[in-house]
């Protein structure tokens, strides 16, 4: 049997689930390959998404016209802007979801998507003609012969689970592992090599005494994922609760820790340094006398709960001897395990910023496999990965984003340029223009190009326009409304802030820390019947205005000095030099150009080893 599509998907996790949506969004005949129906948008680990950084991530998927932030506003039961106490940079989204709600949520999504169909099935190899592909073939012995194809395949590839000295074949607990799909493609040179994570005990939350924790509650105001105007909070909200680990866990932990897969020498590959297992936190930091714990709800109805901060691959009865020695969790019950788990990825510096494969043509990669942990930075590239393959199939140019347009463009830019030695997870101190990649403006950096790629719907791009416009008509009227002394002097002392002693402009007072447009606009009648006008998403408008207001210089600056390294981005010098022969360059810069082969001077400039005497040359030898 062989059926004949544009792009082919392989794997319905978080970059699957977004590449075919993008795909077929944009037209492109589009087939969905996944092991399971009904594991779609699986959350495999924490039913959670957003954090630090990972929730700018999400606006920008939206922004670009993605799904991701739509289906966790609809599931979501428990929503939270964690890092409030800092500048708005730092500001991120994260929400606790119901697992089974989100799964289904995505699949209504996928059925009802113009253009797009799914295959149940394993893909087993891929069908790659004169350096090009051509299909796939799968387990079924069905082949599928597309333009272009996706892999996605998470942790999958090869996949083994540990839990003590343990070890079973799977992808997922009790899902199996996909097996010749690497072998086929690392047999026309894709270089490959494992990487490990983990996840923690499932928790019965009948057996829990919630007594001996400290709840932790959501927060009910405006903010969302997504710039739709669509409604906020639409499942019962739930809390999460936290206490800690103490002196008594970790010496049980340490008796288990010859039996211990990360230690015994059963576990080869690197696992994620910013999410480390239990037993590594108690091996690397011997002197701390208590890890802190996050018990999360999986969904509205279930018992089932998460114990964040406590991924394990521990003996089962280790795990549970330890876990009983918490005050809450004495008369402890799981539902299974924490486990580790092994899978293939792939070097990403054998990627474009397209992620398309350079040495398989219309071959790309997206998520997991390409070296990185989380579901934000998978589905951020899923949607890239979706949008270039449809470009490849119908035309057009490429379309990538830079480091100063969006967190998407960092995270691709380190990937392919700078390679990944674990499990690569973005944070905003990996963001040189953080200030610029905000989460509230993700809709103005981003919505209008994906209206014009046509991914970004209209009703989308005007709800784009009508906030733009409303942001300016408040910093215009800011701008020029003058405030005289003896008018606002009393108001600025009610607020704690010095009085003025000339007249100034009401966007100077907005400036000050203690003044708000919301407090300084109750007091000024002009300004609130200006602020009036705004009577839809009044709150989130509002908040993007301040920020403009209060943030004003450093934005500029930031921005200048992103204009001024963009010089840099225009200088093309891919496939221009023979670096080997440079013997002017340091034998690390000719070693990593040449595996690099760099598209423009400013990425070179960021390939670790590459001095600023190498890239002086590089001028030089432009002409620059």
């Amino acid at each position: 049997m062989v059926f004949n599509y544009d792009i082919i998907v392989i794997g319905a996790g978080h970059a699957g689930c977004e590449a075919a949506a993008a795909a077929a969004g944009l037209g492109s005949e589009t087939c969905l390959i996944t092991m399971d129906m009904n594991k779609i948008g699986q959350m495999s680990c924490n039913p959670a998404v957003g954090g630090i950084a990972k929730g700018q991530i999400v606006r920008e998927i939206d922004a670009l016209g993605g799904h991701m932030g739509l289906v966790t506003d609809r599931t979501a039961i428990q929503f939270r802007l964690l890092n409030r106490s800092k500048g708005p940079a730092m500001w991120s989204p994260r929400a606790q979801c119901d697992r089974a709600k989100f799964i289904w949520a995505w699949r209504e999504v996928l059925e009802n998507t113009p253009h797009l169909h799914i295959w149940q099935d394993t893909v087993q190899r891929l069908l790659i003609e004169d350096g090009e592909v051509r299909g796939v073939k799968t387990v079924w012995g069905v082949t599928f012969r597309a333009h272009c194809i996706i892999v996605t395949a998470g942790t999958f590839l090869n996949g083994l689970m540990h839990v003590g000295r343990t070890m079973l074949p799977g992808g997922r607990m009790a899902e199996p592992a996909s097996y010749e799909l690497t072998e086929s493609i690392a047999a026309h040179g894709i270089v490959y090599g494992r990487m490990k994570t983990g996840t923690p005990v499932r928790i019965d939350g009948r057996s829990v005494h919630y007594e001996e924790m400290e709840v932790q509650k959501g927060e009910v105001d405006f903010h969302k994922f997504s710039f739709l105007d669509t409604p906020t909070r639409q499942l019962r909200q739930l809390s999460c609760w936290t206490c800690y680990t103490n002196e008594e866990v970790h010496e049980v932990l340490r008796r288990g820790l010859s039996d211990s897969p990360l230690f015994n020498g059963q576990i080869q590959s690197i696992g994620p340094r910013y999410c480390p297992s239990i037993e590594t936190k108690i091996v690397t930091f011997p002197d701390k006398p208590q890890h802190q714990l996050f018990l999360e709800p999986e969904g509205e109805s279930t018992q089932e709960l998460y114990l964040n901060g406590f991924s394990s691959s521990m003996p089962m009865d280790i795990q549970l001897e330890a876990l009983k020695k918490i005050p809450a969790f004495r008369d402890l019950v799981v539902y299974r395990p924490g486990y580790a788990i092994e899978y293939d990825y792939f070097d990403p510096t054998q990627l474009k910023h397209t992620l398309e494969t350079k040495k398989i043509k219309n071959l790309f990669l997206a998520g997991q496999v390409n070296g990185t942990t989380g579901y934000e930075e998978a589905a951020g590239q899923g949607i890239i990965a979706g949008i270039n393959a449809h470009i490849n199939c119908h035309g057009g140019e490429p379309f990538t984003l830079a480091r100063d347009e969006a967190y998407i463009g960092v995270l691709i830019d380190d990937l392919v340029t700078k390679g990944v030695d674990e499990p690569y997870r973005m944070f905003t101190s990996r963001a040189e223009y953080r200030i610029l990649l905000r989460m509230d403006n993700a809709d103005m950096r981003l919505t209008e190009r994906a209206y014009h790629l046509g991914l970004a719907t209209r009703h989308r791009y005007d709800l784009l326009t009508s906030k733009r416009e409303a942001v300016n008509r408040i910093l215009n009227f800011a701008r020029s409304y003058s405030l005289k002394p003896a008018l606002i002097n009393p108001i600025l002392k009610a607020l704690g802030t010095t009085p003025i002693c000339q007249g100034c402009k009401l966007i100077d007072l907005i400036n000050r820390p203690q003044v708000t447009i919301a407090n300084i606009a109750e007091h000024i009648s002009a300004f609130h019947c200006e602020l009036d006008k705004v009577t839809e998403r009044r709150d989130e408008i509002l908040e993007a205005t301040e920020i403009l207001i209060k943030y004003d210089g450093y934005i500029g600056r930031e921005r200048m000095i992103a204009d001024k390294l963009a010089r840099l981005e225009s200088i093309k010098i891919k496939g221009k030099f023979d670096y080997n022969s440079l013997q002017s360059l340091s034998t690390e810069a000719r070693q990593k150009l040449m595996k690099i082969d760099p598209e423009t001077i400013a990425q070179a400039s960021r390939i670790p080893g590459v001095s600023p005497s190498d890239i002086n040359v590089l001028l030089v030898l432009c002409g620059r």
